[in-house]
């Protein structure tokens, strides 16, 4: 499992998305910080997928470093 936390900040606003900056970073041993530019609804949506973003990059990560 990997615990992480989000910010998330208003880049524009749209009439149906708007652009939102979401910066994640994790929690040890997973102590990365990433950050995206996620077009969503709302700051809700925004987040979300950047910490579903955040799991599958770390997890990938984490795959690749234990094979080699």
């Amino acid at each position: 499992m990997i615990f992480a936390n989000a910010v998330v900040d208003l880049v524009s606003a749209g009439p149906k998305l708007s652009t939102f900056r979401v910066e994640v970073w994790g929690e040890q041993p997973h102590d990365y910080c990433r950050t995206y530019e996620i077009l969503a609804k709302d700051e809700s949506s925004a987040a979300m997928e950047g910490l579903d973003t955040f799991v599958q990059e770390i997890t990938d990560l984490i795959s690749t470093e234990t094979f080699q």
